[in-house]
This record gives structure tokens, sequence and C-alpha cells, in this order.
């Protein structure tokens, strides 16, 4: 019953959680996360940069992203504790490659939540004017660290009716599309989605691929409950799994969709970067109507808003795991009813100034972009390495799965280095300064208390 490191089923302050997710709770957790219309906001650079090619985009990015869910399918069965890679690097690399693990994955963890209460401001004021988007922030942030604080189980089930919302009005999407093309035709061949609307690039759809991925970050965060999740270390590896193939088919047929109700051709887009981020909304607006542009609108803006409420509880339970390991201050670890409390406000806390200061900024959404993917792509190449370490290194299994535990984690690390080096210089840096004070908090752990190893 117990895991490693005390966890459990009871409540308390020695830092047990309560199993009490089932295998739809952790789904909608990742899909809540990812967001269902998470394409609506790339759509226009992913067709300008892939030559009109965006669905096909989308095929290669879940694949690419296929590998890194098998790799944390792996690794929770090995672990299924709270940290996620955090956990995992410990295992497979020891102690001090999983701190770093854990630190850079926390920069993704308390950022993500951060551009999407900013997402949901921005839609809310374009929805209500009157009401300066720094003040819809801050009311998402408090909504949803007060759902958190409730209850893992309680902010599920809220979060399953608003992922609900949010299916629906992709349903509306799909089924009115498919009715307006029906009507009136293509404004595109209807292969070009997978083809390209002037003629078919491998690098340009490469290119795009490479900013595609950043779609899925927050699959991941089913990990996180791994502690709380009846049915064992498997139905979270199902669910992880599951997640991400459901969150594939949804973005491509979504942009496939909307690449044939698109009146601009993607050559047109890249000539107009500044109509790439609305492109999405124009080919629904011309093509369908007023009514379903506010729809999605609203969706996105409540979407958003839930996004980063399992952001902020996947971030404290990363807290947590590293604070029950005396990597963090021993009071993050502490409990209340089976709920990290003090780790979710911290997590919270951050959050909320983040979102705050690029709420009041004009540039602060670029800011915060540039950098949130660092932390999530190091920290996935170091799952990858996970994998190789325990399996194959420590062969701590016994005879490894060549394909499973050595092919498919290296395959998974090239695509995760390779989405690194295609990264803004400014997130680059970002991240290299981020890793510098990691490195500088372990030093002095492992002064005080010898080898982290």
């Amino acid at each position: 019953m117990a895991a490693a490191g005390g966890s459990g089923t009871g409540g308390g302050s020695d830092g047990a959680l309560r199993r009490t997710l089932g295998f739809r709770d952790l789904v909608v957790y990742g899909l809540l996360f990812i967001a269902p219309m998470a394409p609506v906001g790339v759509f226009g650079t992913l067709d300008a940069k892939s030559h009109g090619a965006v669905a096909l985009v989308y095929v290669i990015a879940t694949i690419a992203m296929a590998f890194t869910a098998f790799s944390y399918a792996q690794m929770v069965r090995v672990a299924p504790q709270a940290g996620s890679v955090y956990t995992y690097a410990r295992k497979g690399l020891g102690d001090a490659p999983g701190f770093i693990a854990g630190w850079m994955a926390m920069l993704d963890y308390l950022l993500i939540p951060a551009v999407a209460y900013l997402f949901s401001g921005i839609a809310m004021e374009a929805l209500v004017p009157e009401v300066d988007r720094w003040i819809w922030t801050g009311i998402s942030v408090v909504v949803t660290t007060l759902l958190n604080l409730w209850g893992v189980q309680a902010a599920a089930r809220v979060g399953f009716a608003v992922l609900a919302m949010e299916i629906v009005v992709l349903l509306v999407f799909m089924v009115s599309a498919v009715v307006v093309l029906g009507q009136d035709g293509a404004q595109r061949g209807w292969l070009s989605p997978l083809t390209g609307d002037a003629g078919f690039s491998l690098t340009a759809v490469f290119s795009a691929v490479s900013v595609a991925v950043l779609s899925y970050l927050g699959f991941d965060a089913i990990a996180s409950f791994a502690e709380e999740a009846t049915g064992g270390s498997r139905k979270v590896a199902r669910a992880v799994l599951f997640c991400l193939a459901l969150a594939g088919v949804l973005f491509v047929a979504q942009t496939y969709l909307v690449a044939l109700l698109e009146p601009l051709s993607s050559a047109a887009l890249a000539a107009e970067p500044a109509r790439q981020g609305s492109a999405f909304y124009d080919a629904v607006n011309a093509s369908v109507g007023g009514w379903l542009h506010d729809l999605v609108a609203v969706s996105k803006a409540i979407g958003a808003a839930f996004a980063a409420l399992a952001g902020q509880a996947a971030a404290g339970r990363l807290l947590f795991a590293m604070a029950r390991d005396r990597r963090l201050p021993r009071a993050l670890a502490r409990t209340d009813s089976g709920v990290p409390r003090l780790a979710l406000l911290l997590a919270a806390a951050v959050t909320m100034v983040a979102a705050l200061w690029a709420a009041r900024r004009a540039d602060g959404l670029d800011h915060l972009v540039s950098v949130v993917d660092i932390g999530a792509l190091t920290a996935f190449t170091l799952l990858h390495a996970s994998v190789v370490g325990w399996f194959v290194v420590k062969r701590s299994e016994g005879t490894p799965d060549w394909l499973r535990h050595l092919v498919m984690p290296t395959l998974g690390a090239a695509v995760t280095i390779a989405v690194i080096e295609e990264a803004a210089g400014t997130a680059q840096v970002v991240g290299v300064l981020w890793l510098g004070v990691g490195l500088t908090v372990l030093a002095v752990q492992w002064e005080r208390h010898g080898s982290p190893a």
C-alpha cells in the first residue's frame, strides 16, 4: 500500500497522499493541462512554417512525443511516486541527476500555469474589455488554487465538467466545419493539410514539428499523481499513453478541418506574421460565423484557467516529492487531509507573480512562452536517459528489452534535444541560468550533507 518515501492512503502531516484518482480522473488532468484545442493559438504559425501541411505536422509530432510517453510508462512502473521525472532520474541515474531533472521540470511546471492563466486573462478581456486582463488573470489563479486546496478528487470532478465543455465546443466546431465544407467546398485541396498547399517540403514540415510538440507539454503531469491513483502504476501508464493518443487525434482532426476552411494560403500567412496568431479564429469567423468564434473564445478562456489548475497541482506534487527527500525545505512535504497545501500555495504564489507581471506588460506573454519549454524538454531528455540507466546500464530488471529500453528512449532523447536546439536564444539562456542555479543548490547540499548520490 505505501510507496517509498512515506506515501500511502492516509492523510496527515507526514507526507502521505490519498489514493482517490481513477483512470478517468488521470486522463482529465492530462487533457486539461494539454487543452483539447491547444492548436488554436499556433495554427497560423504552423501552417505558414509547414507550407500548409499542418495536419501532417501534428501526426508526426504525436509520434515524436509517443517516445516520451512510452518512457514515462516504463518508469512509472519502476517508481510509482509523486515526483515524476525527478523520482525516475534518481532511480535510473542517481540522486544528483534526479535533483537536476526535478529542478528543470520545476521551471516548466511553475511557468506553464502562468502562461495558461495569462491566456485566460487575455481571452476574458477580449470578451469583457471593461475589466483589465490582469484582474481576470488574478481571479483565475485564486479560483483554481482554492479548488486544488479542496482536494485532488474534487478538483478532478470540476475539471471533468470543464473538459467536457471544451470537447463539446470542439465537436460543435468540427460538425459545423463539416457542414460548411459539404455545402461550400474547401478553400484548399482536400489533401493539402497532409501534403501542403503549394508543394511538399519535408524540411518545412519538420521545422514546424519542433514547434508543434510544445502543444503536448502537460500530458506528463499524469505521472505526478501516481501516489494518488487507485489501481496501481499500470493504470497511470495507460492513462499517459491514452491521453497522448487522444490529444493527437483531436489535434490532427481540428487542424485538418480548419486548414480546409482557411481562405489565405500558407504563403500569404507566412508573408503576414501578424495574421498568424488569429488565423484559426479568422477562418472560423469567415466560414461558419461570429457565434462560433465567440464560443471558441469562451471555451479557451475557461479551458486555459483549468489547464493551469492541472499544472499547479502537478507543480505542488513535484515540490512535495523533492521536499520529502530533503532536496527542498521539509515543510513543503507536509500534508493536510492528504493534500500538500503548503507546496500548492507556494506553486500558486510563484505562478501568480509571474502571470500578473506578464499581464501588466505588452510583451509579457512572449517572455513567458520563450522560457517555459526548456525546462520540460531538458527533463524529458533526462527521463529517456533514466530508462537506459535503469534497464540497460544497471540491468535492474534483468536482461533488457533492447527496443523498449534502448532504441525508443534514444530516439525520444534525439527528438527533445533537437527541439531544444530549435528554441529561441533567450529561452536557451534562461535554461542555462536556471540550470546553473540548480547546480549551485546541489553543490551547497552536497557540502552540507555529503555526496547526494
